[in-house]
């Protein structure tokens, strides 16, 4: 390549010509003819397309984590300052690895391992301020740095997960307790409310009953001269006893309660009911004249 007299510079690159063994110019993309009488030759070939490196760093946190952080950083060659990049640097890819590692470890041993996770890019931030003030100098500009990976040791991350699995589980737990509770609340709320619509429905219930057996008292009375209130409600009183046993005949299902059943035992179970019917309108007219 020196010796040609004339030679192409291809596109995305830029020649280095020297005269005499000494830096003479720079070559843009295109045909170019050289004077080798002169001492003219191209003396190499620098590509201004941006390159990338991946870098692995092993180090330590704060917390006394080790973990392995992967870096790619995006470089190109400054296509004015090419000559800088092709005589100061022998070799650019480790010049660029030395100072990532030197920024790396003097930044992550300041932080813990949920801070690295949570400032991953305030480190690659300050590898790329480091790198652009270094590398600038030597004809390279730094893209970009993209802090791609961070591994903790195995044994770390299986704590990590079972630590957060544990949460997870507690918190569970404790949306699961909260929905028992509810459902327990909305339970005992429903027995009662179920519980006071079946005492309204029984106080109803004996409010008819009663007023059908005053209706068919009075109805009775009128109709058959000569009966007394007390032979009208022995009637009624009897004709429901049959009708009591007739329902638990027929029904399978009911709890059968076995009383005495004959006439007399029924004219008996009257006469408690009036005798107690008595009893507390006694009660109640010495209360009032004790007042």
């Amino acid at each position: 390549m020196g010796n040609s007299l004339c030679t192409c510079v291809g596109q995305s690159t830029v020649g280095v010509v020297e005269r005499w063994g000494r830096f003479e110019k720079l070559a843009e993309p295109g045909f170019h003819f050289f004077n080798p009488f002169a001492g003219e030759f191209l003396a190499g070939v620098l590509s201004t397309r941006i390159s990338s490196l991946d870098v692995r760093i092993e180090t330590k946190t704060k917390d006394n984590v080790f973990v392995q952080l992967l870096c790619s950083i995006q470089y190109r060659v400054i296509k004015e300052n090419a000559d800088d990049a092709f005589y100061e640097l022998q070799n650019p890819k480790e010049q660029i690895q030395a100072y990532v590692f030197d920024v790396v470890r003097a930044h992550v041993p300041r932080m813990t391992l949920d801070e690295l996770f949570e400032q991953k890019g305030d480190v690659a931030q300050a590898v790329l301020e480091e790198l652009e003030k270094v590398m600038g100098a030597y004809g390279y500009n730094i893209e970009h740095i993209l802090m791609v990976d961070i591994i903790p040791d195995a044994s770390v991350r299986k704590a990590m997960n079972e630590i957060n699995a544990a949460q997870r589980l507690q918190l569970a737990s404790v949306y699961k307790g909260e929905a028992e509770k509810i459902f327990l609340v909305k339970k005992a709320e429903a027995e009662a409310e179920a519980k006071y619509l079946g005492g309204v429905g029984v106080a109803r219930q004996r409010q008819a009953i009663t007023d059908g057996l005053r209706e068919n008292i009075l109805n009775f009375s009128h109709k058959v001269g000569g009966t007394s209130s007390k032979e009208v409600m022995d009637l009624i009183m009897i004709t429901q006893y049959f009708d009591t046993i007739k329902d638990l005949g027929n029904s399978s299902k009911n709890t059968t309660v076995f009383i005495p059943h004959g006439p007399g035992h029924v004219r008996d179970i009257g006469e408690q009911i009036r005798n107690g019917m008595m009893e507390g309108a006694s009660a109640q007219l010495s209360q009032l004249n004790a007042e």
